[in-house]
């Protein structure tokens, strides 16, 4: 799959510090890569209803890593995935009358283009369930092979020409190490897996926790051969083991995402990434595990089943300049959960004409200090709304016009902020 085309990104003086993150398993700032390579994995979307404001927060809010890493001088390696078939995106489908396979391709490059703009630094490995059928299909045989996967009956008229081979799904009392990405109580983890896509009730299964593997053929669904699996399709938390192995192999430095999958979706594909692994599933699949914080709107958490959602493109055909926008979500630390509003988009506008101007004059204050703030601002956490004060700050003493010694200082800044911030002046 074609991701987007790469920003292109200036180069600084000197070299950032060491990026530290906070970890959702402990609560602990860490260090996101000890060098000199990183690697990280970044779950995609489901190709409907994009892209909308809180995607773009996530990406935007990963990117702003991937930018430091960068910065440091490490050696990035970014993965990703979209979800290109799966049951939302067939619903949907279904419900406006576009062939599924129409809506995951006109999405995925809508996603694209709002991403371009953004100035979001494309993945390195970019691939979609569909095309990752034949190996996901392998890893779930080899779960069944190795008794850490079974199968579940299914319901009359599902299966094909072979319904005897019923539904595979993990069986997740194999991996010792379960629940060690969240921390959360079996009541809560329940709970979360029926409302976030999971099956507890389904019959037939050891553990209501146990998650769907790879789903047989039914009438009306896109289907794929998966050998002795079966016709089917792949579950959703294997497939991005499965793609976050190949791509980076285990461990990896940082597995991201917004904070909606922390559970249930980070939970299981770590575990279906250790039972892959190197036969040690006491390991660890990543090394770090960093969460986007959600956005709402109108009062609600921003969420396509709500309807509540402000899209990027739709922003954009209005007149919206793109990097106002990057600069409204960048106000926010990308692990709080925020409400957009007006304001926001506001705010960003005039931010953006206020650095602007700030740049286009001849000389202005002296802008070393400046990068070394925004450098170190996003070492710590990637903290963005302290590196834009830093910015902030030495537009309003240079359009104050006390100090203009440094011709060079606005040059400065602005690969500072293109660099480090993605916004272009």
């Amino acid at each position: 799959m074609l991701s987007w085309p790469a920003p292109q990104i200036p180069t600084l003086p000197g070299h950032g510090g060491t990026v530290r993150v906070v970890d959702s398993t402990t609560g602990d700032l860490v260090v996101a890569a000890p060098g000199p390579t990183a690697t990280i994995y970044v779950c995609g979307i489901t190709p409907y209803d994009a892209t909308h404001i809180g995607h773009a927060a996530t990406y935007v809010g990963f990117d702003l890593l991937v930018r430091a890493w960068l910065d440091a001088g490490l050696d990035v390696t970014y993965a990703s995935n979209v979800t290109d078939v799966d049951d939302p995106l067939l619903e949907r489908a279904t419900a406006t009358g576009v062939e599924w396979r129409t809506l995951a391709a006109e999405q995925g490059a809508l996603f694209g283009e709002d991403m371009t703009a953004l100035g979001v630094v494309p993945p390195d490995v970019y691939l979609g369930a569909v095309e990752t059928v034949e190996p996901v299909a392998a890893a779930v045989s080899a779960m069944l092979d190795a008794g850490a996967a079974y199968r579940v009956p299914l319901e009359a008229g599902a299966g094909g020409a072979d319904p005897e081979l019923g539904d595979v799904y993990a069986d997740l009392s194999v991996d010792p190490s379960f629940g060690a990405v969240a921390g959360m109580d079996r009541e809560t983890m329940r709970a979360l897996f029926a409302e976030r896509g999971g099956d507890p009730d389904r019959a037939g299964k050891r553990d209501a926790l146990d998650p769907l593997l790879w789903r047989r053929e039914r009438d009306g669904e896109p289907t794929w051969d998966g050998g002795v699996l079966g016709s089917g399709r792949p579950g959703w938390h294997v497939e991005c083991a499965v793609i976050a192995r190949s791509a980076l192999g285990l461990p990896f430095d940082v597995q991201g995402g917004g904070a909606d999958l922390l559970f249930p979706h980070h939970e299981m594909s770590t575990s279906h990434a250790r039972v892959l692994g190197d036969g040690d599933v006491r390991g660890a699949a990543a090394r770090t595990h960093v969460h986007a914080g959600l956005v709402a709107y109108q009062g609600e958490k921003m969420s396509k089943s709500r309807g509540n959602l402000v899209f990027v493109s739709r922003l954009r055909a209005s007149g919206v300049e793109p990097m106002a926008v990057r600069l409204a979500l960048l106000a926010h630390h990308f692990r709080s959960d925020w409400e957009w509003t007006d304001a926001d988009l506001e705010t960003g506008e005039r931010r953006l004409r206020t650095w602007r101007a700030a740049v286009s004059g001849n000389g202005g204050p002296e802008a070393e200090s400046t990068l070394a703030a925004v450098r170190a601002a996003l070492a710590d956490d990637l903290d963005a709304p302290t590196a834009l004060a830093a910015v902030d700050a030495w537009a309003t003493r240079c359009l104050e016009g006390d100090d203009h010694e440094d011709e060079g200082a606005p040059g400065v800044v602005a690969r500072t902020v293109d660099a480090l911030l993605g916004v272009r002046l």
